[in-house]
């Protein structure tokens, strides 16, 4: 008794179309039953599938055909039409190649190919128009989706933080009520300068947001992925390139940019691990090299051995008046330390008076920039009004030409105007100024901090504070990052504005008394 392979499959389209898989397997079926084939086995796929999934059913069809051909008494492949199992000429040979080799032949249910050359002609026709099909469909898909980046959609599923809304043509991308929340606080601690991936998917975890079902935490390579994404700030990647999008950004560039400047920080390497203060943490103060590592062994009369780390200025060529720049690592680690510890305020008092003080400031900032972005929408929303009513005016006879064109410029420019104000106001996050406090934390205690981490912490802990170190033959000096500068400084109270701090001169009580 002869047997016989079914193959079926069908496209999303069909499927959306009432053509099932089901209907294709009772139509196959039935023919085999006319012919009287025993049925051996079915592959069936549909394209709704994951990507991928029907090349690798085809090859194992192949395969499996391949193996149990003789002692299975295989004789055809039945599927519905051609265009079924051939989407290409590739596909076409490789089935031509079976019949060769296993004696396995092609059979159709509505297509017929007789024998010969005449009937191989017309297999390989059918082939290439369905080849061409294929790719004339995919070209298609492409086009659409080229042009539905163009408009400002990204294609397929929406980031993480967003959701696809089906049936909304004007907003189709949307964000999510809870996931936008997590990206947001993701670039803020990380701006922040004093948080790893891991700590920020640990301070996630304890905040409450969940990652995926399957995966809740947020993982070191999905705070990465997150951070690198430029749809975040209003931009889609589709092939390489950027389009401006039309989805709602969640943060800023400028906040886009400082974590990317810090993730390119944290990814320098150095190949000196024993000499943690050395690859590019100091530079000569007197000719601008760096400053190296190096180790120094010395013997002693009675037999002991000591071993010294220097740190010295890499130039192997100085000018005749440069100075030898050569520091002990203990001093300049005590060095380091002095510098870390003119950043706190000492008196108790006047640390939290300011603690309280820059809360209330930095809040009352953060609100009023809220009303402001509050009034701006408004007045987009009022010229896009007066706009509307200008043109219903214009086309029911009420304006002439001249007023409707001046008017139309006017709005247009107002309008421009208000986008720009509403951008720049936008700048740095909305809410969590809770950070700054961090920030302000972070510097009562980086001496103490300091002491107590490992090499590879000391260095971030430098990096995210210091922006400039210098050393000289003498002493070490160092430009802090913004807003360490300001506690470095002093602070000054400014008496005229109801005790309301300014973070560029501060004063404590203690200090004004």
């Amino acid at each position: 008794m002869m047997h016989c392979v079914i193959w079926a499959r069908v496209s999303s389209r069909e499927q959306r179309e009432g053509y099932s898989i089901d209907a294709q397997l009772r139509i196959t079926r039935e023919r085999a039953e006319k012919e009287g084939w025993t049925i051996a086995r079915e592959f069936v796929v549909a394209e709704s599938a994951k990507r991928g999934a029907e090349r690798l059913v085809f090859n194992q069809m192949l395969k499996w055909v391949k193996a149990n051909s003789r002692k299975q008494k295989i004789g055809y492949i039945l599927a519905h039409k051609l265009d079924r199992t051939c989407r290409n000429i590739r596909d076409a040979v490789r089935l031509q190649e079976l019949e060769d080799t296993c004696d396995v032949k092609l059979a159709f249910v509505e297509n017929h190919f007789g024998p010969g050359a005449a009937g191989a002609l017309s297999f390989n026709v059918m082939a290439a128009v369905a080849q061409y099909y294929s790719d004339n469909l995919r070209a298609e898909v492409l086009k659409g989706i080229e042009e539905k980046v163009r408009q400002g959609w990204a294609p397929g599923l929406a980031a993480f933080g967003y959701i696809n809304v089906a049936g909304d043509r004007d907003n189709p991308i949307q964000l999510h009520p809870v996931n936008s929340k997590a990206v947001r606080r993701i670039f803020e601690l990380y701006a922040t300068g004093t948080k790893t991936l891991e700590q920020i998917g640990d301070a996630l975890r304890r905040e409450g947001f969940v990652y995926r079902t399957s995966e809740p935490r947020f993982s070191r390579n999905a705070v990465s992925y997150i951070l690198h994404n430029p749809i975040y700030t209003g931009l889609v990647r589709f092939r390489g390139e950027l389009y401006v999008g039309k989805h709602e950004p969640l943060i800023d560039k400028a906040t886009f940019d400082e974590c990317h400047r810090l993730l390119n920080r944290k990814n320098r390497r150095t190949n000196k691990v024993n000499h943690y203060l050395a690859g590019g943490m100091f530079v000569c103060g007197h000719c601008g090299f760096g400053i190296t590592g190096e180790k120094v062994v010395r013997k002693q009369k009675n037999g002991n051995v000591h071993q010294y780390i220097y740190y010295r200025c890499a130039n192997v060529y100085p000018e005749a008046d440069h100075p030898v720049v050569r520091w002990r690592q203990e001093q300049l680690e005590e060095a380091i330390l002095t510098d870390l510890r003119s950043l706190r305020i000492d008196d108790e008092e006047d640390r939290k008076w300011f603690r309280e003080k820059l809360v209330a400031s930095v809040g009352d900032e953060v609100f009023l920039r809220e009303e402001r972005l509050k009034s701006l929408r408004r007045r987009l929303a009022d010229l896009e009004t007066k706009q509307k009513r200008l043109l219903d005016a214009y086309l029911a006879g009420a304006v002439d030409k001249n007023t409707f064109t001046t008017k139309t410029t006017q709005f247009k420019e107002e309008t421009e105007k208000a986008e720009a104000d509403l951008q720049t106001s936008k700048a740095g996050p909305v809410t969590g100024f809770e950070h700054v406090v961090e920030v302000f934390d972070l510097a009562q205690v980086a001496a103490e901090r300091w002491e107590v981490s490992d090499k590879a912490g000391r260095r971030e802990i430098l990096d995210t504070i210091l922006l400039k170190r210098t050393l000289s033959d003498t002493s070490l000096v160092t430009t802090k990052r913004k807003p360490f500068d300001v506690f470095a400084k002093g602070l000054i109270l400014d008496k005229s504005r109801g005790d309301r701090i300014r973070t560029c001169d501060l004063l404590t009580p203690s200090q004004a008394r």
